[in-house]
């Protein structure tokens, strides 16, 4: 994962999503976010600062400085030890030394991987960021350029042209900024050292199999930190499952070949159960008084009933098909705009597991199709808390006896039915919204 990708994160659920992504973002926003004699490192790429040296956030044992530093010494021999499961997948003996040969790791990754943004952003500032009128207007320009591409990726998958183009434009910005690390360093990296070694061996050896394959070629292998790489940001196991070689030529090139790129792309969202034909969701405006405990991802029910229950469309028009299912989003609680979520937004956060990024490729694919900005406004008035505010609204919220959990100062839906409780227990809107207001609250003020 890269910049774009972790201020989702840190937005909505920030281990959660760091945990569970299997795509990346682009380097969007640069580079955000005991052992015996010396260290093996290699140099930081575009002379990024080397490792700090430190212990990791999170606190796992195989995160401290010791730890990493001993599995960094023997980092040689955890990539020679893979040779066996290598073997088993069918590299060549050859192929696996010759990609192997030289690998170093990249202990900065230790510090990407454990990273606590200390302030995060606020859903309409991420909004902002992501969905602008430069992308806009770029994003038509490549719609334009391979409309027959596209063409053929909707009559063969049944996917939304926009959604493929969306995704491509907020991964990496049209193949602009696409990360400069090496994708067999970094899985190697975190194969052998860190809290991940099973995930990242799998995708390390995924790596391997796709060089073998001749799918594409090392220099093509660059991307982020974790190892996703191309336009729309594969991890080497999701190239595995859904790449597809669209134009015949028997590689699989979704780095430079724009066929394979929007044909794969499709694969994948339709694999995971895209709805063709469907949109993703729909702008709602919530009534006053509105019990926001029925917000829940969990929560699904007919648009119809919603309707039942005062939610109309923001612009205006009639909901097209009353008997879908859907649930209600509300990220900015009672007083930002609320969306009806159907199936294809559960099949975009299956990409990347967070509700901003899903939001965001959702009204950027709208917005590409011709559609308007979210008509409702965002609470622009309020601030997101700093990481040391949500430690301390966690511990209120865990004196009152609301919060079970550990206090870390991130939030996920432990922390929100907590924040949830505790505002329905004082008469205010259950939205789980964590505005300064509710820390004061909290607090007694």
């Amino acid at each position: 994962m890269t910049g774009a990708t972790m201020l989702a994160a840190a937005l909505l659920f920030p281990l959660q999503a760091q945990a569970q992504a299997q795509n990346g973002l682009s380097n969007l926003f640069g580079g955000i976010f005991s052992g015996s004699g010396p260290t093996p490192q290699a140099a930081a790429p575009g002379g990024a600062q080397p490792w700090s040296g430190e212990d990791g956030a999170s606190g796992h044992p195989l995160m401290t400085a010791a730890a990493i530093r001993e599995a960094a010494g023997n980092f040689s021999n955890c990539v020679a030890g893979m040779w066996p499961d290598a073997a088993r997948r069918g590299i060549t003996q050859e192929n696996f030394q010759r990609f192997t040969e030289g690998l170093a790791p990249d202990l900065r990754i230790m510090d990407l991987m454990d990273s606590q943004p200390e302030f995060t952003k606020s859903i309409w500032d991420y909004l902002d960021i992501l969905v602008n009128d430069n992308r806009l207007a770029k994003g038509k320009e490549i719609l334009a350029q391979y409309k027959a591409q596209f063409d053929a990726a909707e009559r063969t998958y049944g996917v939304d042209r926009t959604i493929i183009a969306a995704i491509w434009g907020i991964e990496s910005n049209y193949s602009t900024q696409m990360g400069d690390r090496s994708v067999l360093q970094s899985t190697a990296t975190l194969a052998c050292i860190g809290r991940r070694q099973a995930y990242f061996k799998d995708e390390f050896l995924s790596a391997l199999e796709i060089l073998n394959r001749g799918d594409l070629r090392p220099e093509q292998m660059r991307g982020s930190w974790a190892g996703a790489f191309g336009p729309t940001q594969f991890m080497p196991t999701a190239f595995k499952r859904f790449a597809v070689d669209g134009d015949g030529d028997g590689r699989r090139d979704v780095v430079d070949n724009p066929t394979d790129l929007i044909a794969s792309t499709a694969n994948n969202l339709k694999k995971d159960g895209w709805q063709s034909g469907q949109t993703w969701g729909f702008e709602v405006v919530v009534p006053q008084g509105f019990n926001y405990m029925l917000a829940d991802r969990a929560r699904m029910m007919t648009i119809a009933q919603w309707e039942k229950l005062g939610l109309k469309r923001a612009t205006g028009q009639p909901f097209p098909n009353p008997a879908e299912k859907a649930y209600l989003l509300a990220p900015a609680g009672a007083q930002g705009p609320g969306f009806l979520m159907l199936q294809n937004f559960r099949v975009i956060m299956k990409y990347n597991p967070a509700e901003a990024y899903a939001l965001a490729i959702g009204h950027f694919a709208d917005r590409l199709r011709g559609g308007q900005p979210f008509v409702q406004p965002w609470p622009r008035q309020e601030r997101e808390l700093s990481r040391n505010e949500r430690l301390e609204l966690q511990q209120l919220l865990a004196q009152r006896g609301f919060y079970k959990g550990t206090p870390d100062g991130q939030f996920g839906g432990q922390t929100r039915d907590a924040l949830r409780n505790f505002q329905a227990s004082i008469g205010a809107p259950a939205d789980g919204f964590a505005s300064s207001d509710v820390l004061d609250r909290l607090r007694g003020r």
